[in-house]
């Protein structure tokens, strides 16, 4: 796929100042917030409310971060429309639909076979609205403002996402978890009229009709390219390994899971202001793999059952490690013709949340047989092998991927 070498419009810095000053940019990024934040106190009260019913490692797992599964099948089906002629109503619908979901989740007595089934409609719906906000912000933002836009998006989430953390543990002091279903669904009614408020349509776009046939089109093009799939693969995996440690600190510490949450937020609030806003691009590839290897190397610790200080502290600079996804964010947005960017970047969504799905029944499998600590360091030793093994053609693919797009 060729480079798109014509930049966006505006804007022409990447201070986050600058971006600010974006209003549609504005827009996404308050979007972006609302959705982590939603996402976040959902995600939440379903893992209390299916630990309390069922005491089950594996489905308390599941429940929090199950939704990603969903969101493959998003890719593989309709993630064109994230690169469609009116992205404004596609965004807006796909986040009627959420609000409508979330919504149910409120329901009391609903049975859990249907609240997993909420969970993974609005797994799919996500993963086709990410692909629609990534794609606009890849026209909204000059090209070197990118892994700001991405940086400055993420910080936010993190912070929200501690906020949410903390709401949640909160919230369920004085209500139940469908109470707390009931304020993420507000929320993400929130979202839904920023959305609508600050999108506008992008007319110009030349993509062909999106659907099945142009998804599949422009996902064997994606994957026919060693650059691109070396660098999707290890967006996916190491990340995805890593969330399913974080998934199992309900079962490792019912009392303590929401301060270890909020202090894996943290850390990836610092690894993305540090990486994404004081590096320069050629730095931050150059710390990639390191970064890798920081995401799963201090979650060795859990094995031994350190104290709650000692493991949020190696919580949080595990977490910093997250910013590893933004130089290789980077790489594959140089490798990413204009027209289908939306896609390729919800294609990256898309497989590095199903990665996070994978990652958390695994983990939570593995809990089933091992105390969850030791499940939680077995996870992470494979993260730090499969980033060992592979850096040579992470390297080889940075060179390979950039020469076969043209650039």
């Amino acid at each position: 796929m060729p480079s798109d070498t014509s930049a966006p419009k505006a804007p022409t810095t990447s201070g986050y100042r600058d971006l600010l000053r974006n209003r549609e940019f504005t827009g996404l990024y308050a979007g972006f917030t609302l959705s982590a934040t939603g996402s976040t106190l959902s995600g939440f009260a379903l893992a209390t409310l299916v630990d309390h019913q069922t005491h089950s490692p594996f489905l308390t797992a599941l429940s929090m971060y199950g939704a990603t599964f969903a969101t493959v099948l998003g890719a593989l089906t309709l993630m064109s429309v994230a690169d469609g002629r009116r992205p404004r109503r596609t965004i807006v619908s796909l986040q009627f639909a959420s609000v409508v979901g979330v919504a149910a989740q409120a329901i009391p007595g609903l049975p859990l076979t249907a609240r997993f089934g909420l969970l993974l409609m609005l797994g799919f719906f996500q993963s086709l609205g990410t692909g629609a906000r990534m794609g606009l912000l890849a026209e909204v933002v000059a090209n070197h403002a990118y892994a700001s836009a991405r940086s400055l998006m993420n910080i936010t989430s993190g912070g929200m996402a501690i906020l949410g953390y903390a709401a949640g543990a909160v919230l369920l002091q004085y209500v139940s978890p469908q109470g707390v279903f009931a304020v993420a669904a507000v929320v993400t009614g929130v979202e839904l009229v920023v959305g609508a408020a600050t999108v506008r349509e992008h007319s110009v776009r030349l993509t062909p009709r999106p659907g099945l046939r142009q998804t599949w089109r422009t996902n064997v093009a994606l994957f026919s390219r060693s650059g691109p799939r070396a660098l999707l693969l290890n967006l996916w995996v190491p990340n995805g390994l890593i969330v399913g440690c974080e998934a199992l600190f309900v079962s490792y510490d019912p009392g303590n899971a929401g301060p270890l949450l909020a202090a894996g937020s943290a850390g990836m609030l610092l690894g993305d202001v540090t990486v994404g806003r004081l590096l320069t691009a050629d730095r931050r590839r150059r710390c990639a793999f390191a970064l890798r290897l920081l995401l799963a190397v201090p979650f060795l610790l859990f094995a031994v059952h350190p104290p709650v200080l000692v493991a949020a502290a190696a919580v949080f600079a595990a977490s910093v490690g997250f910013a590893a996804a933004l130089p290789l964010q980077e790489q594959l947005l140089e490798v990413t013709a204009g027209p289908v960017r939306g896609q390729v970047q919800g294609v990256e969504s898309a497989g590095r949340m199903t990665w996070q799905g994978i990652g958390a029944a695994i983990a939570g499998g593995i809990a089933q047989f091992l105390a969850p600590g030791a499940a939680m360091a077995a996870v992470a030793a494979v993260s730090v092998a499969v980033t060992v093994v592979s850096r040579p053609y992470v390297v080889r693919a940075r060179t390979v991927g950039i020469d076969e797009a043209g650039a």
